[in-house]
């Protein structure tokens, strides 16, 4: 994988079997051509944000890809569909979610698209695992590496699923 860029993506789920779900969602995204599985952490168990619902299975993966980040964000939409996922309403329950955390060091904003995740600096949930696998990628807006950035938020409801 000659061109390949790194990629960090978040993974949640808590409909149906989370951890069936992720796993599968995982193996997916690594049988493409063009991507390639490097690191996956922990499932870690999280409140959810917004509405009353089931709390959240939570992890990170990093990828090697050979597709710009429209390609890869396509994808990741299509597997969410694949999985069931249903865009109801914001930040509601879902079966599968997959977000584009880092693209290398790029920096990208557009209606469709921002990469960093505009939220990922305040969401423990993507931070703890992202710093498992990645601690020490520089997070290309704030300038600090992810194990520092894991220090700024409060990580209480973010346990760590036992036996994943």
């Amino acid at each position: 994988m000659s061109n390949a860029t790194q990629t960090a993506i978040a993974l949640g789920s808590n409909i149906g079997d989370s951890l069936t779900i992720l796993e599968a969602a995982t193996a997916e995204l690594a049988a493409i051509p063009g991507i390639q599985l490097q690191a996956k952490s922990s499932w870690y168990i999280t409140k959810a944000v917004g509405p009353p619902q089931p709390d959240y299975l939570n992890g990170c993966i990093t990828l090697q890809v050979e597709m710009n980040p429209q390609k890869l964000l396509e994808t990741l939409l299509a597997i969410e569909q694949k999985f069931g996922r249903v865009r109801q309403e914001r930040w509601g329950p879902r079966s599968l979610d997959l977000d584009l955390l880092l693209y290398d060091d790029l920096i990208i904003d557009t209606p469709i698209l921002q990469i960093p995740h505009p939220r990922m600096q305040e969401r423990a949930f993507v931070l703890v695992p992202l710093a498992e696998i990645v601690p020490d990628w520089i997070e290309p807006l704030s300038g600090y590496v992810i194990r520092e950035l894991v220090k700024k938020v409060d990580c209480s409801d973010v346990h760590l699923l036992k036996g994943s």
